[in-house]
């Protein structure tokens, strides 16, 4: 069975995350939504380009759950979090899909 890469897996955790929390109103449910793609995430960026880039990665992909948070009272919530994904998953593929 191939393996998911990180990318996609990394953008639907923050997506996914998001949309957990919007639709059920459980702010913990969409936290471990959160955690376990990022962890698995994680362990693809491990993988494929070792602990340094799975460490910038993961910081990545902290900020870019952080972030979203300001930039939704600019731009909208739904806006917020689409481009932090997109943000998160181009980064992914550039420094860990791509190698490996």
């Amino acid at each position: 069975m191939p393996r998911i890469p990180a990318a996609p897996l990394a953008a639907a955790g923050l997506i996914g995350g998001y949309a957990t929390v919007r639709f059920t109103e459980n702010r913990s449910l969409g936290g471990v939504v959160l955690v376990v793609a990022g962890g698995v995430a994680t362990r693809r960026w491990r993988e494929a380009g070792g602990v340094g880039v799975a460490g910038a990665l993961t910081g990545a992909y902290v900020a870019a759950f952080a972030g979203s948070h300001p930039l939704a009272k600019k731009v909208g919530a739904w806006p917020a979090v689409l481009g932090v994904a997109g943000a998160v998953g181009v980064a992914s593929y550039l420094f860990a899909d791509r190698r490996g």
